[in-house]
């Protein structure tokens, strides 16, 4: 383990590994779920609700059969135990959680809140970096599962973490982190630096470390570590990354999308549509990805750079999606597991 601990969060503690490095589903884990306040039944819950909670509380992977969730009289409830119980039932069947999260999303991860998905990858992603001693890299990880807010002040490219925000627009101000969070929350916020990175690990948790991301700082290279990280743990498949300014390849032939408007703004360059000015100043980063083991990949794609495209939507907000590095990349159908 890591000589700094960090995301307890994340429930790492409560999972076990496997031989081969993935995470094992524990009846812990699957208990923390019924623990959680959404889950939890309220004081008007029926005799239904509460019956099954406390059965699962006691034996998590009891099957349950679809009468014992009809017969809740909430329509919300009945809605939210048939979304919590067919997560549980993917999540026993797989032999890992990596296993699991896969079958997911190559699925298209249909029926699963996105909470309960970003939950996963932060979980997949605390065994992935366990080893990570760059504070830089495991900040920038932190954007697979939580959404980020970006402004930019004077030059500088900031990141935060989309829970700390009011919800107001940002605005231009001689401070950035009172523009976004107010006077009260700036005083909590830091933004990371050489200087003070290493005191991330005390507060990991937190998520109030504010990235400066502009190109050729840390923070970006971190991402791109990170990436790096996370498609070696899932798929297997050694890749190098690094953050470009712009693609400087005339016939690119493969992009992947971070996120949903990287995906459209991507797609729309794909077909050689002309992009809106604004559309451009969404994109946030730009990083260059090479597959390292040409046998993997598609034959007429060996040896091409694969592009990959960080974008904010209209309320300067990125909302990753980790689940396309893993479908979306160009590998031959028998290279995959």
């Amino acid at each position: 383990m890591h000589a700094h601990d960090f995301w307890i969060s994340s429930g790492h503690h409560l999972l076990d590994r496997t031989e081969g490095g993935g995470l094992a589903v524990t009846d812990e884990f699957l208990k923390a779920y019924l623990a959680r306040p959404e889950v939890v039944p309220p004081p008007e819950a029926c005799d239904a609700e509460r019956l099954l909670w406390a059965r699962l509380k006691i034996a998590p992977r009891d099957p349950v059969a679809p009468e014992d969730i009809a017969a809740m009289a909430d329509a919300d409830a009945r809605e939210n135990w048939r979304f919590l119980v067919g997560f549980r039932d993917r999540l026993v069947a797989a032999p890992t959680l990596e296993a699991a999260y896969r079958r997911i999303v190559e699925g298209g991860a249909a029926g699963i809140p996105p909470l309960f998905l970003n939950q996963l990858v932060h979980a997949i992603l605390r065994n992935a970096l366990d080893d990570e001693a760059d504070p830089f890299v495991l900040r920038a990880a932190e954007m697979f599962f939580r959404p980020q807010r970006l402004t930019l002040h004077e030059g500088t490219l900031l990141l935060a973490d989309e829970e700390l925000v009011d919800g107001d627009d940002v605005l231009d101000h001689n401070s950035p982190l009172v523009a976004m969070f107010g006077e009260a929350r700036a005083k909590e916020l830091d933004v990371m630096t050489v200087e003070n990175a290493h005191g991330w690990y005390d507060r990991s948790d937190a998520f109030d470390m504010v990235q400066d991301f502009r190109h050729g700082g840390p923070a970006r290279a971190g991402l791109a570590r990170a990436v790096e990280r996370w498609v070696r743990h899932l798929l297997d498949l050694e890749v190098a990354v690094e953050p470009v300014e712009r693609v400087e390849d005339p016939s690119w032939v493969w992009f992947v999308g971070l996120d949903a408007e990287a995906t459209r703004i991507g797609n729309a360059l794909w077909t050689g549509a002309a992009i809106p000015e604004e559309d451009r100043n969404r994109v946030v980063a730009l990083f260059r990805m090479e597959i390292l083991d040409r046998a993997r990949v598609r034959p007429d794609l060996a040896g091409r750079p694969v592009w990959l495209i960080l974008a904010a939507d209209r309320n300067r907000i990125v909302r990753m999606k980790p689940q396309n590095l893993v479908t979306g990349l160009p590998l031959a159908a028998a290279t995959v597991a």
